[in-house]
């Protein structure tokens, strides 16, 4: 069980990681871009190109976001 809870607590660090809200933001993102998809809304290609600038804005708007955020009490203290 040790080893199942340490491969667990492996990938969600690997995957939410110091921001949840880039994997959130990421999951939101495939998700639509998934029912986008498949009601045919755009081709494929536009697709592809509009889900990575979407990736890409959220990752900029977490960086940016994190500069101006004041610290948590934890942060304040390190």
């Amino acid at each position: 069980m040790r080893y199942g809870r340490g491969f667990g607590r492996f990938w969600f660090d690997f995957v939410v990681g110091e921001d949840w809200r880039i994997a959130a933001g990421v999951v939101v993102v495939l998700g639509l871009g998934a029912l986008a998809l498949r009601a045919e809304v755009v081709s494929d290609q536009l697709l592809a190109v509009l889900i990575a600038a979407a990736i890409v804005a959220l990752v900029m708007l977490s960086i940016v976001s994190a500069g101006y955020r004041r610290p948590t009490r934890a942060e304040e203290h390190r």
